[in-house]
């Protein structure tokens, strides 16, 4: 592999400090994107500086907003108010499923044309699950091979609004239809089965956009947006991402003897399942200083590494509020006592990689005993960590690559992934927060 960075982490105890995780990705992206739309300028602290958000943010300036960080590390997203211009160049959305799906959304409802890619893991995966709402609304897709990018979207300002049930759950897909939405004619109403992150209609509220969610007879939830609104610019405080910050926790819950404060975590009811599976596990793991901030749910994570976990079946039902966890979480599952089962995974093959099949290859190369099918996985611990000592691929996805590092501090003998280049999509700094704590991880020899 060209220009591959291997890093190797070895067996570490005593993890110990205060860790601070960056911001939430999943909400600074739609504030970079609701900032491009909005009128005005909308300001944003701890906003992540992650490759995939900068992806946005790159995108967001090629369509006519300014787009810049001050001295004290405030961002500034000069809105175009509503009004998108023609993008001169390809727009990469590097290793972002979120940038591409939720932009293509966005730029439905203008009378523009744009050309989306990435890299060769972004471009594998599907995108017809976004084109079907959105030609139905009329946007209209040429140039691209069996729905996967590259590939041209052309805009309308005369889409058409809709009642779209979504096949798949998934907030992706929901959102780009809600943002579609925002310059369809009429009322555009998205039908959800099972719950998924509800970070676009809480945001939407706070950039002064009215836009309601109602539960039917049948328990779906109905989430509707009328067309022709505009948004206003605000100030977004972007909590810390817990999809991020359960990397160092479960490292610590590995670790033997590891006191570790995790400060300002997001804790959303529809991203918070991984948590309270750790805590079903017996983790030694507290929330503390609960709050809200800007409209969100906060909380310090306090994890000590002082109980072997016990195996668990997941509830079905809690996977959307954790689907991108489920990679550490067999990190954890891999070193508890019994077994641990989980199903409902079948989105997990159609992430940045089949993650389900990058998990159960790179843990029975670590010794680990488990059975994968279809759409679920089932880990057989036996209460200590397994031997290690493997070469993982990582196929360009941060999650395999941070998860299989944070095995590797447990294991007998090191584990190594064979690129970290993909860590910088989602948590820039990881090594070195990480270090900082005590983790052994270093590049591989």
């Amino acid at each position: 592999m060209n220009n591959a960075r291997p890093y190797k982490s070895e067996r570490s105890e005593n993890l110990h400090g205060t860790f601070a995780v960056p911001g939430d990705k999943s909400i600074s992206h739609r504030t970079v994107m609701f900032g491009l739309l909005a009128e005005g300028t909308t300001t944003a602290t701890d906003l992540l500086e992650g490759e995939d958000v900068m992806a946005t943010a790159a995108a967001a300036t090629a369509m006519g907003a300014s787009v810049r960080k001050d001295d004290q590390g405030t961002w500034h997203i000069q809105g175009t108010g509503g009004k998108l211009g023609q993008p001169k160049e390809i727009m990469d959305m590097g290793n972002s499923g979120t940038s591409a799906r939720l932009l293509m959304g966005l730029v439905s409802g203008h009378a523009i044309e744009a050309r989306f890619t990435g890299d060769a893991s972004l471009c594998k995966r599907p995108m017809k699950r976004v084109m079907n709402p959105l030609t139905e609304m009329g946007a209209g897709f040429t140039d691209h091979q069996d729905g996967k990018l590259p590939l041209t979207l052309k805009g309308s300002s005369t889409l058409k609004a809709i009642t779209y049930e979504l096949p798949v759950a998934s907030a992706q897909v929901k959102s780009a239809v809600l943002l579609a939405g925002l310059n369809a004619q009429g009322t555009t109403t998205v039908i959800e089965t099972v719950p998924t992150r509800d970070h676009t209609e809480n945001m939407l509220k706070g950039f002064g956009v009215d836009i309601t969610t109602v539960q039917n007879d049948n328990g779906a939830y109905e989430i509707s947006i009328q067309g022709g609104q505009t948004l206003k610019a605000c100030h977004v405080d972007v909590p810390s991402d817990p999809s991020s910050a359960a990397f160092p926790t479960v490292a610590a819950l590995l670790c033997k003897g590891s006191d570790v404060i995790l400060k300002s975590i997001g804790m959303n009811d529809r991203r918070n399942g991984i948590y309270k599976v750790l805590q079903n596990m017996g983790a030694d793991l507290t929330l503390e200083n609960e709050r809200i901030e800007a409209g969100e749910p906060v909380a310090d994570i306090h994890v000590k590494g002082t109980k072997t976990l016990q195996g668990v079946t997941v509830d079905p039902e809690i996977v959307p509020s954790m689907i991108d966890e489920f990679p550490v979480l067999a990190m954890a599952a891999a070193c508890a006592d019994g077994v641990t089962t989980m199903t409902n995974l079948a989105e997990l093959r159609v992430k940045e990689s089949d993650r389900l099949a990058m998990v159960a290859n790179g843990l029975r190369a670590c010794g680990v005993e488990l059975e994968e099918g279809p759409d679920s996985l089932t880990i057989f611990g036996n209460g200590t960590p397994p031997r290690g000592g493997a070469l993982i691929e990582t196929a360009l996805d941060h999650r395999i690559a941070m998860s299989f590092l944070v095995l590797g501090l447990a294991t007998e003998k090191p584990v190594t992934i064979d690129d970290i280049s993909p860590v910088n999509t989602s948590f820039p700094g990881f090594v070195d927060k990480m270090a900082a704590l005590g983790a052994h991880i270093s590049p591989a020899d």
